[in-house]
């Protein structure tokens, strides 16, 4: 017998993919659905989760926490985009040496936010072209031990989806 349940978010961001052969190698934005899936052998039998696979509230806390926070309204871009990068330059700044910072960031913690940006937009730095199938792995491997943990070992996050459009959707689900 196994329980499953999801929640959904939606975002909005704006991308590039700079090495796209047609019209998404242009800057342009999305609103982004984005839905972990979660499932468990068996349910709570006691305490705050009695009777569940994991609060939908922890699971919503996490979401925002480690997508929406970081992402909505925000630019999620390529570390490797260098051209893209150098326009959001902090003004004053040697934009290589700006984006030496943000690279060893990437490189230390995965990915990186900041709004120390020249126009105070947030920006998403990602060591990977931010295409909906490179988000959802990437949010799923920030999500699934938050998951474990927020239902004390009883859950695991199955897979994470990114709707681009309402008719486009990518899914990730971890190792088998």
């Amino acid at each position: 017998m196994t329980y499953r349940v999801a929640r959904r978010i939606e975002i909005d961001a704006g991308h590039r993919i700079m090495t796209h052969g047609s019209k998404c190698r242009h800057l342009h934005g999305h609103r982004y659905a984005v839905e972990a899936v979660c499932e468990a052998g068996a349910l709570h039998g006691d305490g705050e989760q009695s009777g569940m696979v994991v609060d939908f509230g922890f699971l919503k806390e996490e979401m925002l926490a480690v997508i929406d926070r970081p992402c909505d309204h925000g630019f999620i871009a390529a570390i490797e985009d260098h051209a893209l990068l150098a326009m959001f330059a902090p003004d004053g700044a040697v934009a290589a040496d700006w984006l030496a910072g943000l690279a060893a960031e990437v490189a230390r913690a995965g990915a990186t936010v900041t709004a120390d940006t020249r126009l105070g937009t947030k920006l998403y730095v990602v060591p990977f072209q931010p295409t909906a199938e490179c988000l959802a792995r990437h949010w799923f491997t920030l999500l699934a031990d938050p998951v474990r943990r927020r239902s004390d070992g009883m859950a695991r996050l199955v897979s994470v989806r990114v709707w681009e459009t309402p008719n486009c959707l990518a899914e990730y689900g971890g190792e088998k």
